[in-house]
């Protein structure tokens, strides 16, 4: 009865820690990014680490948006970026001055590619929030 007991035990901590696993979707780094003045007039920047633990998934979007979640205007040289299964990308963003204020998160959103095959309707999103 002592072994049944810990046998499931067992179980019930790998099933645990699988779910845990699959839970993790992508990681964007640092947590609280800052933006601070780039070599541009009027022009901030910051920079992100995208690292993607997905393997349906090598595309992510990056966006910035406001304390409602509305679209702040930046650029960087792709918004789409791809992130190939278990490698880590950088990421420069660039803000004018005038939308500094506004800008209260950068976020990063998986981007699934329709194919017959694979059945993945899951997209994963991360954000961050600015210093």
């Amino acid at each position: 009865m002592r072994n049944v007991k810990w046998f499931l035990v067992g179980v019930l901590i790998s099933v645990v820690m699988v779910a845990c696993s699959e839970a993790i979707a992508h990681e964007m780094t640092p947590t609280y990014p800052k933006l601070r003045p780039s070599f541009a007039e009027d022009i901030y920047t910051t920079s992100i680490d995208l690292f993607n633990r997905r393997q349906d998934v090598e595309y992510y979007e990056v966006g910035i948006f406001d304390k409602d979640f509305k679209v702040v205007p930046f650029t960087t040289i792709y918004k789409i970026v791809k992130v190939s299964y278990l490698s880590k990308v950088n990421i420069n963003v660039y803000i004018k001055a005038k939308d500094v204020n506004k800008a209260v998160y950068i976020c990063s959103q998986s981007k699934i590619r329709k194919e017959q095959d694979v059945r993945t309707v899951v997209a994963s999103r991360i954000c961050s929030k600015f210093k």
